[in-house]
């Protein structure tokens, strides 16, 4: 289950709380089960996975992107596989480390591993919410946010798209209070 992290210390782990706190911001969350399949659960332990088995993967959970697509006009989808041998990790997640908003929603179905997305609330302050697998999580599109792994060394997420030209980061030049890299108990 997800759960928020405010700089300060203050953590909200309630799901009444944690909706509190994102219907301010219009971020939808929801927990999703996992697919239970043998053969798919060992796919998700793996680090790596090649394109065949991303399918796989993939098609285990067609039934929330066919939901999808008939509720919110979703075209497409993928499955982003981060682990700690990818070549140029840092690189590629240095991206989303600084606070952005996309033209399209940032749609995620958490599979495996964990993330942090950033967000900033009504009242200027910035927060971490963790998401976790089985964890479905909707930014609205032009929301500032960031993303890191943080102290998370894997995660396996459905990304669902309308338009994948509105997902490309446009950076608002605001500057983090923090990032859970910087608080070591953030994670315990």
């Amino acid at each position: 289950m997800p759960r928020i992290i405010y700089p300060n210390g203050k953590q909200i782990t309630e799901s009444s709380g944690i909706d509190n706190v994102l219907s301010e911001i219009n971020v939808k969350i929801q927990h999703w089960s996992l697919p239970v399949a043998p053969e798919v659960v060992e796919l998700l332990e793996r680090a790596a996975l090649d394109d065949s088995e991303k399918d796989s993967v993939l098609e285990s959970v067609d039934h929330r992107f066919e939901s999808l697509k008939q509720a919110q006009g979703y075209t497409t989808r993928d499955l982003i596989v981060l682990h700690e041998n990818i070549p140029g990790l840092g690189e590629m997640l240095a991206k989303f480390v600084d606070i952005h908003y996309h033209t399209d929603d940032e749609v995620r179905y958490i599979l495996a591993g964990k993330g942090y997305f950033g967000f900033i609330d009504p009242q200027d302050q910035q927060f971490m919410l963790e998401v976790v697998a089985g964890d479905y999580i909707n930014v609205p599109a032009n929301a500032e946010h960031w993303f890191t792994l943080g102290d998370s060394t894997r995660i396996k997420a459905v990304r669902y798209f309308i338009d994948t030209e509105g997902w490309v980061p446009v950076y608002t030049g605001r500057a983090l209070q923090f990032t859970v890299d910087t608080l070591p108990w953030a994670t315990k």
